[in-house]
């Protein structure tokens, strides 16, 4: 009897091993397939990727065998009456193999990887499409190819870069519509590069052909091609379209042709979007690239992290790659055998890949959906990689059979999305045909019949009213608020002195003012008043010369943790936001960004990038360059964007010492921007309020390093920030009798101060110094008026530390001999007169600036 019993129980040990193992094997194989197969799925429209053998997806690899199946008794194959390898082989490459494939080898996130397993497994609800469905997918890919066809008919020449070989793009975006509209979103925003941008525009957002037609037809102009200063594909455009579930707004951002420069301003968008309008949820964002500029671009590597950051998320960007495997004629293929993608820098963020065929429309409209859950879900970004290929060229006029003839031949024979999917929708009849052709006859007739939309109305603008500064109770109720430490809050020795400069400063109206004090007064009125407050940059914080000190921290000795103090949250009125960023090494990215943001957040708040040092804005030209300097021109976007960049020499060299004012100023045309170089600090206290409560147009500030903030003559008397206004030019603080004044004196920034000392010890009381503190728009009238009252004049000077062919004197002579008096042999000059001797050596800033004050105060 006992032994009988121990027989039975060692049977039934060794059949659950032999259970357990073929459990193994079965999870070990369908492993191999979630995490391998999109590397040999059905993803190339042409089929023209060498699929490679991978040993991992061979059922011998693993040791599995027909038994198995029946002993493993694995969840995952309950109901698929599956009987053998054979089988269950057929059934994984179907899953994860077929045209939508997902690569999740990036995920770092085991409960996100599940997730998109299952839903990469699971059935659609309702199983397929309804025909009805289908022939509405099937009219929408007909729209797409017909908008393409219409412009290579009529207009041949034009320069559209066309989406044929990527139409499912549309029916993709659709569905991302169609999503946004079911969780309930107001709005969705979208940017893209050229590639389809004119069939979005008119499919998707709903613009009228004939706007875009007008830029192609001389003899069909509109008023919106007539005024058009920039080409019509990269013209943006807002709509409301109605869904299933509600109305959404669609906002697609304009792009200039550099590339990729787009996906940081809108992601400000998004973000300046919410800020404006705090009760609304977090609008979805989508940017779709191409897979040359994807993996190419740097500031797409500089995004992806960025919206990771505290400050700048956006709640997860669905990314559309629209994958033509080629980059104008530079071939980009898929490589599966050596892993290979253009989506491999995704990775970075951790973000899925599902890779979809762009002639399986169906698979692509899943793509759309699980991408768009996902995001949902995790709040976080997902790729989706739409693979086709392109019909024609980079452009159409573009021979690519020149470059890539192999390629082109295979295109050439290949039939379009709408002809494949009119047959495999309707199978053996002539149905999707019939379907087909009425469909691009409908949408052929609705672009040649359209006309263009009524402009709309211009909004007027209420004149603010001048600028308001605070009285000297509320300058001294802000500052008993913001240094009120909390308990227990032991601060720095340098916070400590702060403090006590900003009682002293508020003690007495002739008590000087720092520039540390006169800018945090100045948020500190604006945020009391309800004004929001967004200052991001490279240790802003605190400020790169120990110049701000926003925030305050300290250690919490019992807690063993550091504390940080908001002074400024101490006097901001309720719902008055305050961002305070300290931004990744980031430059064209954050720049992007908070343009983006100025762009939609409006008035509500004043927006500023303050550059580390003044030379790090080059890393950031082309959002200075194409969207700062020229967006409202060509766009029309109102952006009130502060930039902050340091500059002034002070013995790091000439490069490193400069913000680069004779480049911004080459930008100004048009009262585009303003660009500002403050003397003193009661002008930073009013030209930052200035900005925050009348500007409408992008300011460029060229602040103060550690000479001019320790220079004791910038700091105004508290007076001067109670009263008046920003003063563009400074008349002369010695106020010399008019009538004994030979020469005026012009300059900006801290070597007025040098220049001042160098009069007084020269005993000169002929010379009159005025500071020119706005540079663009100059201050023609203002100058002209101070001119013409001096009746002796005899010489006007232009004193700057950069050389002559830098700094702003090329920019702005033209406007100080515009402001001259006509009297006789007078003449604007710069001292000294060549580039030769000590300016030109650039040794030291002092040996710089030394020579200059010699040359116009020589002792």
């Amino acid at each position: 009897m006992t032994l009988h019993h121990a027989h039975a129980s060692s049977t039934e040990q060794i059949s659950d091993a032999r259970q357990a193992l073929a459990h193994a094997r079965i999870q070990s194989f369908i492993e191999a397939y979630r995490h391998e197969g999109y590397r040999i799925a059905d993803i190339d429209p042409l089929g023209t990727v060498s699929v490679p053998e991978i040993p991992a997806l061979l059922p011998q690899s693993h040791d599995l065998k027909d038994e198995d199946l029946a002993l493993g008794q694995h969840r995952f194959l309950e109901g698929l009456g599956l009987t053998n390898v054979k089988e269950l082989t057929h059934f994984l490459s179907r899953l994860y193999c077929g045209p939508l494939a997902l690569d999740a080898s990036g995920v770092r996130d085991e409960g996100r990887r599940q997730w998109l397993f299952a839903r990469l497994a699971a059935r659609e609800h309702g199983g397929e499409p309804a025909q009805g469905e289908r022939a509405a997918v099937l009219a929408r890919l007909a729209a797409a190819e017909q908008w393409e066809h219409y412009l290579q008919q009529d207009y041949p020449q034009a320069k559209r870069f066309s989406l044929e070989g990527c139409e499912a793009l549309l029916v993709l975006m659709d569905a991302l519509v169609e999503r946004s509209s079911f969780y309930q979103l107001e709005q969705l925003f979208l940017a893209m590069p050229h590639r389809g941008r004119l069939n979005l525009l008119v499919n998707l957002m709903q613009m009228p052909a004939a706007e875009i037609v007008a830029y192609f037809d001389a003899k069909r102009t509109t008023q919106a091609a007539a005024g058009a200063v920039d080409l019509p594909y990269h013209l943006g455009a807002e709509t409301v379209r109605s869904t299933a579930h509600g109305k959404l707004g669609l906002f697609m951002a304009h792009n200039p042709s550099h590339l990729e420069s787009a996906y940081p301003v809108l992601l400000g968008m998004v973000r300046g979007y919410r800020s404006a309008h705090p009760q609304s949820p977090m609008p979805a964002s989508v940017v779709i690239h191409g897979d040359a500029a994807f993996c190419g671009q740097g500031v797409v590597m500089e995004s992806l992290k960025l919206a990771q950051h505290a400050g700048y998320g956006v709640g997860g960007t669905v990314h559309v790659i629209v994958n033509n495997q080629i980059g104008f004629t530079t071939p980009n293929p898929l490589d599966p055998l050596n892993h290979g993608y253009c989506t491999d820098i995704a990775r970075i963020v951790g973000a899925p890949v599902l890779h979809v065929n762009a002639d399986q429309p169906e698979a692509v409209l899943r793509a759309a959906r699980i991408a768009f859950d996902y995001r949902m879900q995790f709040g976080a970004d997902v790729v989706i990689d739409l693979v086709g290929y392109r019909r024609w060229g980079h452009a159409e006029q573009d021979t690519a059979t020149v470059t890539q003839p192999l390629l082109h031949g295979f295109i050439d024979k290949h039939p379009p999305v709408t002809q494949l999917y009119a047959q495999a929708g309707w199978p053996g009849s002539h149905e999707g045909a019939a379907l087909l052709a009425a469909s691009s006859q409908e949408a052929l007739a609705g672009f040649r019949a359209s006309r263009p939309a009524a402009p709309a109305a211009a909004k007027a603008t209420p004149m603010a009213a001048s600028p308001v500064a605070p009285d000297l109770q509320r300058l001294r109720q802000f500052v008993e608020r913001m240094t009120r430490l909390p308990e227990g809050f032991d601060a720095h020795a340098a916070i400590t002195r702060l403090i006590t400069q900003w009682q002293d400063s508020v003690s007495a109206p002739d008590h000087p003012c720092s520039w540390n004090f006169a800018e945090n007064m100045a948020y500190a009125s604006l945020l009391s008043e309800g004004m929001g407050l967004r200052l991001s940059g490279m240790d802003v914080q605190r400020g790169t010369f120990m110049q701000r000190h926003a925030v305050w921290h300290a250690v919490d000795a019992a807690q063993g943790v550091q504390q940080a103090f908001w002074p400024l949250r101490q006097v901001a009125a309720p719902g008055a936001a305050l961002e305070v960023i300290n931004s990744p090494l980031s430059e064209e990215a954050v720049v992007g960004f908070e343009y983006g943001f100025s762009v939609q957040a409006g008035g509500g708040a004043l927006v500023i990038w303050e550059a580390q040092f003044g030379d790090f804005v080059n890393g950031a030209q082309i959002m200075i360059d194409q969207y700062i300097s020229s967006g409202r021109g060509k766009w029309g976007y109102a952006s009130a964007l502060t930039v902050l960049l340091p500059h002034g020499y002070e013995g790091v060299g000439p490069e490193h010492s400069t913000g680069y004012l004779s480049r911004m100023l080459l930008l100004c045309a048009q009262q585009n921007m303003r660009v500002a170089y403050p003397s003193n600090s009661a002008q930073w206290f009013h030209l930052l309020r200035q900005q925050a409560l009348q500007g409408d147009r992008p300011l460029v500030v060229f602040t103060p390093k550690s000479v001019l903030h320790a220079e004791v003559r910038s700091q105004s008397p508290l007076s001067a920030l109670l009263h008046g206004s920003f003063q563009p030019l400074l008349p002369d603080a010695q106020a010399l009798p008019a009538a004994q004044v030979r020469r005026v004196v012009l300059c900006s920034g801290k070597v007025s101060h040098d220049l001042a000392e160098a009069r007084r010890q020269a005993g000169d009381t002929a010379t009159a110094l005025l500071a020119v503190e706005q540079l663009h728009p100059f201050p023609v009238e203002s100058l002209a008026a101070q001119l013409r009252g001096y009746p002796q004049l005899e010489e006007v000077i232009w004193v700057q530390e950069e050389e002559r062919k830098q700094g702003a004197w090329l920019c702005v002579r033209d406007a100080i001999e515009a402001a001259m008096p006509t009297q006789a042999g007078l003449r604007a000059v710069t001292r000294p007169d060549t580039d030769s001797g000590p300016t030109a050596s650039k040794t030291t800033h002092y040996m710089q600036q030394a020579a200059l004050v010699q040359a116009v105060f020589p002792l």
